[in-house]
This record gives structure tokens, C-alpha cells and sequence, in this order.
């Protein structure tokens, strides 16, 4: 069995990257009870959008419900239910053993998907969910391989464990920094992200006077966690029995969700065709360090990471590379492509084409024009139309992005 590829959907357009660039799944938030109220997230209209868009390419869409409810909460939330199971969703993700009863109760048919903010850690909770009518479980974060594999023989469950994307130094993200330090509360979906700001330490009877936990002067990223990234252990996790490799995301850009998935669909089809003579490719791990991200790390797959888990020093994001512009459209007689520009790119520069299947390629920018036709000599302005000439075709979705 090879696993499901299961990406993130912030938006309508992300949904639509990330089913073209090979994801099995997507899974997206409401305007409403998401745990991620500053991604894009989804009206009605846009959810029945996406869940057409996917269903025709032949991928499933599930939906987060997965804020701790408050009573308030309760009021609206039964309509809500039945509104997206209406629109066709594949199943729904809750944490909360209310909104999991509710579901149960009105669509018992509809399948619920436990989200890792419930901490599920052990086998016996796994079970307790199971007779609650859960069909799948979203391990947390910290469980190793021996244990998912515990679990997964134990109790007769779908699995769904992250693969790559942020972590979090909270309990699978249970957190109270950010209401503390922010008055945003992580677990309705409004974290600030308080754990990667940059922090000094102070003595409280000596203030101004900042003790040093680094070599620098930029302050310390003792809360810093590396992000996770596991595309060199897909056999392990097949062997133990998981389900659904998940990607991390829906706050990320358009770029990061198809550099990811179109990466780890790859492994995974390179696995599905050789099992016994898989070798990770070290262009998997050069291609997903062209996003944005931290070091990246192993979680606790093995064991406890201790200090390899968490970034100590020096900037915590990188990239080698910027999100130029995204192709709407390719002319074959001409070899005209139509972009939106993301970032700015000139006349001259050389510039990747990143395309959903096959090999990338590269080319330097010689030919560019504004929508009337007219000569330009840089795409300065943010999502500005224009054509340039590609050496190669590229289909819709293809993505510009060049070395910075």
C-alpha cells in the first residue's frame, strides 16, 4: 500500500497547485472553526469550488472543524456541519469530542479524521476514538516510528502522520504563548507564532541587562524548533503502517505547496515502483531547500531529537531561491506563456520554470511584454500580467522562480 499524499489548501488557488502538482488529498479550512484564521481559508462558494475541482482530478478534500469549541461556538456549528458535508466533502477533521459527537449524531456517514491537536499518543487513546465512530487519527507530532507502529498494530485505524512542514514547540500545538504574549488564542485558530520570535534573557532585578545565550547580539531562538522533513524515511513509515503522509502548510505560499508535494510524489512514486531497491534521491533535498524554510530535522521519528531539533543561531528562515511568477496560460505555436508576477524578475535574469510532472528546466529572460503588447523591461508591480517567451512548454500552474 502506498500511502496518501495529503497537502495543504489555504486557499482556492493553493488547493488547485497542489492537486495538479500530484497530491492524493488536500485538506482546508472554513471561514469558521478552522485552527488557522490567518490562512486564506474558504467561503461556501469556494469550498464547492475546490471540492469540484479536486473530485474531477480525482483527489478527496477534507475539511478542518477543529477548534476547541467554546459554548458560543455551539450555536452556529450544527448548521455549519451539515453546509459542507452538503458540499461533498470526503471527511471532516475535529479535535473536539463535541463537534465529533455532533458529526457522529447528523451525517454518521461522513468520515471524521482526528486532528493531531487531540494528542493522540498512545494506543489505548487511539481505541477510545475508534469506538467514538473516528475513522482515522492525525498521530501527534512527537510519537517515533516505534510507536506509530505499536499503535497501528494495536488498533485497526487509519494513520495519518506528518511528513514535512513547521513544528511546533508546544504539545502538538497546544499552546498558550500567543494568548499570553499576544491575546491571540492558538487553539481558535489565531496564533501569532509567539515561539519564533526572537527572545533575550533579563534577570528581573537587573533590567536592561541582557545575559547572552548566543555568540550574537540578535537574541536567542531557544524556542526555534527546525522544520520537519522525513522524504528519506518513506520506507520506514510504509513498513509501520501509515496511511496518510501529511504536509504542513496552509499558510505557506503557492510556490512552497507545489515544490513539496511534486517533490514528495516523486519519492513516493520511485518507492511505489522499486520497494526493495528505494534509494532516496539527493535532488528531492536540494529541490525542497528552494522554499522557505528552517533547518530541517528528523522530529522525533527516532527518538528525542534533543538540541538537532531546535535552531540556536543566526537567521531561522532560509531559501535559495525567489517565487517569481506563476503561468496562466502557454500558447504552443508561439511559445508565449502568460504570468503573474509574485516577485520582482527583468529582462536577462535567469530563471527556473518549475512544471507539475517532468523535469524542470532552465532559461534567460529575453523576450517580455505587458498585456497590450508593448516591450517591457522588468515586471516590477505585484501580480502584473504579462508574456513572456518559454524555450520549453509549460502548462498552466508552471511556476517562475529565480536564485536569489
Amino acid at each position: 500500500m502506498i500511502p496518501e499524499l495529503l497537502a495543504p489548501a489555504g486557499s482556492l488557488e493553493k488547493l488547485k497547485v497542489a492537486v495538479t502538482y500530484g497530491a492524493d488529498a488536500v485538506y482546508l479550512g472554513g471561514r469558521h472553526f478552522s485552527l488557522r484564521a490567518g490562512a486564506g481559508n474558504f467561503d461556501e462558494k469556494e469550498m464547492a469550488e475546490g471540492i469540484r475541482f479536486a473530485h474531477q482530478k480525482g483527489a478527496r478534500v477534507y475539511v478542518t472543524v477543529n477548534i476547541f469549541a467554546r459554548n458560543s461556538d455551539l450555536v452556529d456549528l450544527r448548521e455549519y456541519i451539515h453546509r459542507i458535508y452538503s458540499a461533498g466533502v470526503d471527511g471532516i477533521i475535529v479535535s473536539d469530542p463535541g463537534i465529533v459527537a455532533y458529526v457522529r449524531q447528523m451525517h454518521p456517514e461522513l468520515a471524521v479524521h482526528l486532528s493531531t491537536q487531540a494528542n493522540t499518543t498512545n494506543w489505548a487513546a487511539a481505541l477510545f476514538w475508534k469506538k467514538l465512530g473516528v475513522s482515522r487519527i492525525v498521530l501527534a507530532r512527537e510519537l517515533s516510528l516505534d510507536e506509530i507502529r505499536e499503535i497501528r498494530e494495536r488498533v485497526e485505524l487509519d494513520l495519518e502522520v506528518f511528513v514535512h512542514g513547521a513544528m511546533c514547540i508546544a504539545y502538538s500545538g497546544r499552546c498558550l504563548l500567543s494568548s499570553y504574549l499576544a491575546g491571540r488564542d492558538a487553539n481558535l485558530g489565531d496564533c501569532a507564532q509567539s515561539c519564533r520570535w526572537r527572545y533575550r534573557l533579563v534577570e528581573e532585578k537587573r533590567p536592561g541587562e541582557y545575559l547572552a545565550l548566543e555568540e550574537d547580539d540578535r537574541g536567542s531562538y531557544i524556542l526555534g524548533s527546525r522544520d520537519l522533513c522525513l522524504i528519506e524515511h518513506i520506507p520506514e513509515l510504509v513498513r509501520a503502517g501509515v496511511h496518510s503522509f501529511k504536509i504542513e502548510g496552509r499558510m505557506k505560499s503557492a510556490h512552497y505547496v507545489a515544490t513539496v508535494v511534486k517533490t514528495y510524489r516523486e519519492a513516493l512514486n520511485a518507492y511505489r515502483e522499486d520497494p526493495d531497491n528505494y534509494r532516496p534521491d539527493p535532488a528531492w533535498l536540494d529541490e525542497i531547500s528552494k522554499v522557505s524554510h528552517r533547518e530541517y530535522t528528523k522530529g522525533f521519528l527516532f527518538g528525542d531529537p534533543g538540541p538537532s531539533g531546535q535552531h540556536y543561531a543566526g537567521e531561522i528562515y532560509r531559501r535559495s531561491h525567489s517565487f517569481t511568477g506563476i503561468i496562466r496560460g502557454y500558447d504552443g505555436a508561439s511559445g508565449m506563456a502568460l504570468v503573474e508576477q509574485r516577485n520582482h524578475f527583468a529582462l536577462g535574469d535567469e530563471v527556473e520554470i518549475l512544471v507539475p510532472a517532468g523535469k524542470n528546466f532552465k532559461q534567460k529572460i529575453e523576450l517580455l511584454y505587458d498585456q497590450a503588447g508593448c516591450p517591457v523591461n522588468s515586471a516590477p508591480h505585484p501580480r502584473q500580467m504579462l508574456r513572456l517567451h518559454l524555450e520549453k512548454p509549460a502548462p498552466p500552474y508552471s511556476m517562475l522562480r529565480k536564485k536569489v
